[in-house]
């Protein structure tokens, strides 16, 4: 944890959800999160029902990504004003199975920040290695290259949040190390402070990929880590729950 940073545990169902699983989202409104924030990004269609089942909860709702246009011909695609209406805080951008499967560039998830913005959400925006690039040797330099490309230049502590997410560890159950998420978290911040300037010593970091219950203890009390974004274990109230009470005090 970063000293003086209010941590984010922050959940991600990604295609997953039912109108039968908003009993799950009211029991995580209803459960504790100690000094940190919750957050639970869930799918469009569940947005407004889910925001209804959290009313006078302080858990916050955000959505799983955006479009770059406010509306227009873009046929299945959800703007970021619409998710605002429906009930959205936040949205994640950049989440590496939107960069693999739509093939979404820097460019794009850059652009796609300035629209939460622009809609007043706060934007997650999702930076990660492949399992070639770490096996390469080449997390860093791939950081290096996602932070000024994914992150625009006017992003600050109260409009963005940088999650860091190891592609390779994303629901696979490996995590990297200590050491590992230490050295990244680390190299984060300075890209970032290079970017960013003094805003970047207020910017909450957070590290995804395969955290639960388990192991959210050891990760939570990493340097620069402030926070989690949450897969698999954000499905269960319980499991989600747990999460957050692992953070440090």
């Amino acid at each position: 944890m970063t000293p003086g940073i209010r941590p984010l545990i922050a959940g991600n169902w990604k295609m997953n959800g039912l109108s039968a699983d908003l009993g799950e989202l009211a029991a995580m409104g209803e459960g504790a999160f100690g000094g940190a924030e919750g957050l639970i990004c869930v799918p469009a269609t569940l947005l407004s029902r889910a925001s209804d089942a959290l009313a006078g909860s302080k858990l916050r709702l955000g959505g799983e990504d955006c479009h770059g246009a406010a509306s227009g011909a873009h046929t299945g695609d959800v703007s970021a004003e619409m998710l605002a209406d429906a009930g959205a805080s936040h949205v994640l951008v950049g989440h590496s199975e939107r960069r693999t499967d739509h093939g979404e560039s820097d460019a794009v998830v850059a652009d796609k920040a300035k629209a939460a913005w622009r809609a007043g959400l706060t934007a997650v925006i999702c930076i990660g290695e492949t399992k070639e690039e770490r096996e390469g040797g080449k997390t860093l330099s791939v950081l290096s290259s996602q932070i000024p490309g994914s992150v625009p230049a006017e992003a600050t502590a109260a409009n963005t949040v940088v999650a860091y997410e190891p592609v390779w560890a994303i629901g696979t159950g490996l995590t990297p190390t200590v050491e590992d998420i230490t050295e990244a978290h680390r190299h984060i911040r300075t890209e970032l402070k290079t970017l960013l300037g003094d805003e970047a010593d207020k910017m909450r970091l957070l590290y995804g990929g395969s955290v639960k219950p388990g192991n959210a203890t050891e990760l939570l009390s990493i340097e620069n880590v402030d926070g989690a974004l949450v897969g698999g274990a954000s499905l269960k109230a319980v499991d989600f729950l747990a999460i957050a009470a692992a953070c440090p005090s």
